[in-house]
């Protein structure tokens, strides 16, 4: 499938389900009649009930040391004008003692995408979501457990989160220039919380949109392909900054920190596909990272990539 299949189910007004990989060169599309003879199954809710479960994922993380290396290459990246952010990521291996299909189940999460017995992801993030001729993009940057002691002031007032922050905004701002006109910042850093296992996290988002036309539906695919990767889980600058996680990461991404999003002939919605346990030849990896510039401490960032690894 291409991102122009897409364009044909808009014109048509078909309702799809579609996910790409990160590097947005394998795109899949499936009609909604038939997600349940391909063993799929998502949910896009922004309210659901929360349901309490144990913490089963037993990661066993890599070393720090090895961490630090691609952390440092990062830094010299930074340093000599390369990238300003970067998402660095890597894959650690788990145990989980549940399948995809129980974890899909069980997991809290507005945004979650099982695909048979091959990954599942479980995001928080929003990506785009088109509505009433508008294109609407939240980025979350910034995290923080909300049993720290103000942790909603320290969070807004740490200066290497809102300089971070400020750059993924700009850089998303101008995606959605790309596509749309009359591009304005609706919110800037607003708090959200989020439930994280047997802790809560505050995240930090921002609300991008813009006018994208009455026309938008058969052109979907290419409103997608220019949009992509998402750059709150890239870097900026983006082509410069992708070749370096090319070179840095030391492993395919696949669809993890891809987009999936659901069409049901009148609008639109999407996630990133971050939070995202995979099933390997080797067994199952959970993926997971965060941004890095130059304020960044190594040690804090790796604290914060085995934070993510969790079942909400």
């Amino acid at each position: 499938m291409t991102f122009e299949d897409l364009n044909k189910f808009g014109k048509q007004r078909e309702p799809f389900l579609f996910f790409c990989d990160f590097e947005a060169k394998r795109v899949e599309v499936f009609p909604l009649e038939n997600l349940e003879a391909e063993d799929i199954e998502y949910q896009i809710i922004q309210r659901y009930t929360y349901k309490n479960h144990t913490h089963f994922l037993n990661p066993l993380p890599s070393s720090f040391a090895n961490y630090k290396k691609k952390f440092d290459k990062i830094i010299e990246k930074i340093q000599a004008g390369e990238t300003y952010i970067l998402n660095l990521t890597q894959a650690t291996p788990i145990a989980p003692k549940k399948t995809l299909h129980e974890m899909f189940h069980l997991a809290n999460a507005a945004y979650k995408l099982r695909f048979k017995d091959r990954f599942l992801c479980f995001s928080p993030e929003q990506f785009v979501q088109i509505k009433e001729n508008r294109i609407h993009t939240f980025p979350m940057k910034g995290t923080i457990n909300a049993d720290i002691k103000n942790a909603r002031e320290k969070i807004l007032a740490n200066e290497k989160e809102l300089a971070e922050h400020i750059m993924v905004v700009d850089l998303l701002r101008n995606d959605l220039s790309i596509v749309a006109k009359d591009v304005t910042v609706e919110q800037f850093r607003y708090i959200s919380e989020i439930e994280a296992g047997d802790k809560k996290l505050l995240q930090v988002s921002s609300h991008i949109s813009g006018n994208i036309g009455k026309d938008w539906h058969e052109s979907i695919g290419t409103i997608l392909q220019n949009l992509l990767p998402a750059g709150s889980i890239s870097g900026a600058p983006k082509r410069s900054t992708l070749q370096i996680i090319d070179d840095v990461e030391e492993y395919e991404r696949g669809f993890f920190t891809g987009v999936f999003g659901v069409y049901d002939g009148e609008e639109f919605n999407s996630g990133v596909m971050i939070r995202y346990i995979e099933k390997t030849a080797d067994g199952f990896v959970y993926k997971s990272g965060g941004g890095i510039t130059l304020e960044s401490d190594a040690q804090a960032e790796y604290q914060e990539l085995l934070d993510k690894i969790y079942l909400p």
